[in-house]
């Protein structure tokens, strides 16, 4: 397998850890998001994917883009171990977990639209960030609220083995710290991550230890 990815993306990490967690080996190919206007409009990366984001997983012929749908395929294909529960309600649960950030809180964040806002609304690097941090406060709040109010949550966000939902949490908690955001009114949240990144599969999907970091 080959993984198109940036080090600093969200979405790429989530993929990464996913990865990890299932022990399964990949080569890594950089698409810098910043670098030569965004390698990520190069052609031959538009090719793979039209829609210009990472990451892009390639598994023999076949291409796949969408973190969450990439996650999802190597659940179906390398079952063991698993990133879902058993029971549909355990599954729908962490599904409900890991698309709160992926769905509701990473797209407002996401590179793209913070780019849009700085260039095209003449929005102040301030006003940006005030941007970011209150659309990431708010979703994690929310989340924080979630894994209170149920006694599913244990060590991770379900139980007391990482699923598909602590793939989500800790890269964006990755970027919610590089922006400032307050996450003093989140301490399940900081506890969970914190176990999360003790565990090898997280420590090496981690940003600052891919090939493109710097």
């Amino acid at each position: 397998m080959q993984l198109y990815s940036y080090f600093r993306s969200s979405a790429a990490y989530r993929v990464r850890i996913a990865l990890n967690l299932k022990g399964l080996p990949y080569d890594y190919a950089t698409v810098h998001l910043l670098k030569e206007g965004g390698q990520q409009l190069k052609p031959d990366y538009l090719r793979l994917n039209p829609q210009a984001l990472v990451p892009t997983l390639v598994d023999g012929t076949a291409v796949l883009t969408q973190s969450m749908a990439i996650i999802e395929y190597l659940e179906e294909t390398h079952p063991q171990p698993p990133l879902l529960p058993s029971t549909p309600v355990a599954r729908a649960r962490v599904r409900a977990l890991a698309q709160g950030i992926a769905c509701d809180v990473h797209p407002l964040n996401n590179l793209r639209v913070l780019r849009y806002l700085k260039r095209e609304l003449d929005v102040t690097d301030a006003a940006r960030d005030a941007w970011y941090r209150h659309w990431v406060e708010t979703g994690l709040l929310a989340l924080e609220r979630m894994l209170a109010d149920s006694p599913d949550t244990g060590v991770y966000c379900h139980g007391d083995t990482p699923t598909l939902a602590d793939a989500c949490l800790v890269p964006q908690i990755f970027n919610a710290r590089r922006l400032d955001c307050d996450l003093s009114a989140m301490p399940i949240i900081v506890r969970i991550d914190e176990a999360c990144r003790a565990l090898p599969a997280f420590a090496q999907a981690a940003p600052e230890n891919q090939p493109d970091a710097g």
